[in-house]
């Protein structure tokens, strides 16, 4: 039986909830998911970017409660540290850690703009200008990080920066964003990684629930 419990929300639309979901994957920590209904007020608020919710995702593992996605993940590489969620090395751990960080506090007119939807698909979107400069930077993120080691993942093997970034690789897909061919082959190794097909998997299984990101672009 597993000792681990990971709370999260609606697989289609939380993006928080796949970033702290794929690095317990990533770890091959034993859990069982507990998933917090979408009408959830809290929960909801959070997946509408109302405000923040410290309800998902959050890990219990062996009486300790974790939440924010970089703190799960960043407890995972001590308790994990053969999963190698942070590169060996200690200037690409550095990195890493940077662009995790970024990717968590930043790129807020994407995250508006471009909601996580999974089952939707909005060919042709047109992307305004504050969002395609989100758009610009992750992609200079990604191109200097291949430049640097090589993918086929942000640092050669998986890591936690896989995860922190694999929702924006899902909301690129839903609207279409136009991406140069090293960003899309990277795209493309993300959405056929196991844990990603699984995921997306469930999404598509969820039930509609929230209108507001249903709504016609």
């Amino acid at each position: 039986m597993s000792n681990a419990v990971l709370t999260i929300s609606s697989k289609n639309y939380s993006s928080w909830s796949l970033r702290g979901w794929l690095p317990c994957k990533m770890a091959g920590l034993d859990f069982v998911e507990e998933v917090v209904p979408v009408d959830d007020p809290a929960s909801r608020a959070e997946l509408l970017l109302l405000s923040p919710s410290i309800l998902v995702p959050c890990l219990f593992h062996n009486g300790i409660r974790i939440w924010d996605t970089l703190a799960i993940a960043e407890y995972l590489n001590e308790v994990k540290p053969r999963a190698g969620l942070l590169p060996k090395d200690r200037a690409a751990r550095a990195r890493c850690r940077s662009i995790c960080g970024e990717m968590h506090s930043g790129f807020t007119n994407l995250r508006s703009a471009l909601p996580m939807n999974l089952k939707a698909r909005h060919p042709g979107f047109r992307v305004w200008s504050g969002a395609q400069a989100d758009i610009d930077r992750i992609a200079t993120i990604w191109r200097e990080c291949f430049a640097a080691y090589h993918g086929p993942n942000l640092f050669g093997a998986a890591s936690m920066a896989d995860a922190m970034y694999a929702p924006v690789v899902t909301r690129f897909m839903t609207y279409d964003v136009r991406l140069d061919d090293t960003c899309a082959r990277y795209c493309e190794h993300i959405m056929a990684l196991p844990e990603m097909v699984e995921w997306y998997g469930a999404a598509q299984r969820e039930p509609d629930q929230l209108e507001e990101l249903e709504m016609e672009f």
